[in-house]
């Protein structure tokens, strides 16, 4: 039987390359090397956390199947579930939180993050240790209790492995440290998840390479769904770097490192074959030949998203169908862990 390989991502929005780069292209190798039973799921539950509008969530939630299925991942190959229709989800939830010290889930690190994003720019560059404690008592529960979930998400499926950045190890450490305190407490019921460390690309701002690229900047943000004319004018309106040298030097010249690691990243050439390319070459040259590869990276994209969004039913049929096989392997593991616990009956 294979491993079982858990991940998931949040429907807040347009998907941008980073995303791309940092989790999809990933997700669909890790599917298409036939070693792992895959479960990606759209994270709507964690998405709460962000305060989105009902409508909102809802056209997120649909537009991100269409992405998943666009990419490349394949019901037939691996089980994508939208994870708020998996209701055994809540009682594990439950039932790991009363193993969970509050004092740990206030020390993450991505909730001390959160918390500090909710200051105004200008405050958070000044930040208080009573200006700090203000907003986090301010903060929802959800931004607190979001590793009690995550936990619960990976642990509900036995998966032994997640694919994870270094920014996520500590919350999948929990997740671990979680399991080894039940199966302590009960008897052997959880596997420990391991990590699965992506080499993925830190892409950054078009605009300034010295902050990661976000839709909240949507000028400096090339998204899946940007039109050829948008991706074209986003690459060509870039910032670069002092002299005319294209070369890797992340230290000196990080804007044009970061669009050739772009470039890497998409045509799986090294650097170094880059750099030998366009030697000699200027920064308009370098940065035209590198918009064509983003278009034509993502045509085939585009095309089938475009074709899937006139079929929403379909898209709402085969989450539904997804939901529904996730579901059932999870009812299997709640009921083992309520007998464990001594509230079967």
């Amino acid at each position: 039987m294979k491993p079982i390989l858990v991940s998931g991502i949040q429907p807040t929005g347009r998907l941008h390359l980073g995303n791309y780069l940092g989790a999809l292209k990933n997700f669909v190798d890790l599917q298409n090397s036939g070693k792992y039973g895959c479960y990606f799921f759209i994270a709507d539950l964690h998405a709460l956390t962000e305060n989105p509008t009902a409508k909102d969530l809802n056209v997120h939630i649909i537009n991100l199947m269409a992405d998943f299925l666009s990419i490349g991942l394949d019901p037939k190959k691996s089980i994508i579930f939208q994870q708020s229709q998996i209701e055994p989800l809540q009682e594990l939830k439950w039932i790991l939180s009363t193993l969970t010290p509050v004092s740990e889930l206030l020390r993450m690190t991505a909730f001390k993050e959160k918390v500090v994003q909710a200051l105004k720019p200008s405050e958070r560059e000044k930040i208080t240790k009573e200006k700090f404690e203000e907003v986090m008592e301010a903060s929802n529960f959800g931004l607190a209790e979001y590793p009690v979930l995550m936990a619960a998400d990976i642990l509900i499926y036995d998966a032994k492995f997640v694919p994870v950045g270094n920014d996520q190890l500590q919350h999948l450490e929990f997740a671990r440290t979680l399991a080894r305190k039940f199966n302590s407490r009960f008897g052997k019921t959880f596997v420990e998840p391991q990590p699965l460390l992506t080499q993925s690309p830190r892409v950054m701002s078009l605009k300034n390479p010295e902050k990661k690229m976000s839709k909240s900047d949507p000028a400096s943000c090339l998204f899946l769904d940007d039109s050829p004319e948008e991706i074209k004018a986003k690459i060509k309106t870039a910032v670069t770097d002092s002299g005319s040298e294209i070369k890797y030097d992340p230290k000196n010249k990080p804007a044009i490192s970061n669009l050739l690691k772009i470039y890497t990243s998409l045509e799986q050439r090294t650097l170094e074959q880059l750099e030998h390319e366009f030697h000699g070459k200027t920064y308009s040259e370098f940065k035209a030949k590198l918009a064509e590869t983003i278009v034509g990276h993502l045509a085939d994209y585009r095309k089938k998203k475009k074709s899937l969004l006139e079929n929403p039913a379909l898209l709402r049929q085969t989450l539904r169908q997804g939901s529904g096989r996730a579901a059932k392997i999870a009812a299997r593991k709640i009921s083992e862990v309520k007998k464990k616990i001594g509230i079967a009956i």
